[in-house]
């Protein structure tokens, strides 16, 4: 079986969504570590933890944009940094108000940001290693509407909220291993 090597633009967009993943992989651990650590209230440093992660989303997205300009998802990573600028600032806002506010705002951002990212990978189905990202993008949508219920209940929490960047995390580790795998054998 003879294989060909891949064509540059597909094995240099496998190559630097790699590098982005795994990124991903490593920010998404250290962040759902320290913000379960400190989530167990609402105050300063929770806020900037959950401030933080759709602006790191933001850079990436950004990242991915310039990077990868041989896909078909660019207006979707538009529409990624929008929300994500957003959910940013709204979850800043929406501290003021406690926990239940935050919730509903992190979880309407986890359902678009999960659509994104489900459809970007949809799009680059012929890259290879996309599977984990539909997946996982999936899996936001659902857990943005736990989070979004959970904040009706007695005693609202963020733990979970922080932990939903777990999976995230392993997804991102699935795809950039994939991703190599695929570049490799294309």
């Amino acid at each position: 079986m003879t294989t060909t090597a891949a064509a540059p633009g597909i094995s240099q967009t496998a190559s630097a969504l790699r590098r982005l993943y795994f990124t991903r992989f490593a920010f998404a651990v250290v962040w759902a570590l320290v913000t379960i650590a400190t989530a167990t209230e609402l105050g300063p440093l929770t806020v900037v933890l959950f401030v933080l992660y759709p602006l790191f989303d933001v850079g990436a997205a950004i990242y991915d944009l310039r990077s990868t300009r041989t896909t078909n998802s660019p207006n979707l990573l538009y529409v990624n940094i929008a929300v994500s600028l957003i959910a940013a600032v709204a979850v800043g806002v929406a501290s003021s108000s406690g926990i239940p506010a935050v919730l509903r705002v992190w979880g309407a951002w986890a359902i678009v940001a999960g659509l994104v990212q489900l459809i970007v990978g949809v799009t680059r189905r012929k890259l290879g290693g996309q599977w984990p990202m539909i997946i996982s993008g999936g899996i936001s949508v659902l857990a943005g509407g736990s989070f979004i219920a959970s904040a009706s209940a007695d005693n609202p929490s963020l733990t979970n909220a922080a932990g939903y960047a777990i999976p995230g995390a392993i997804f991102f580790l699935i795809a950039a291993v994939r991703l190599g795998r695929a570049a490799k054998s294309n």
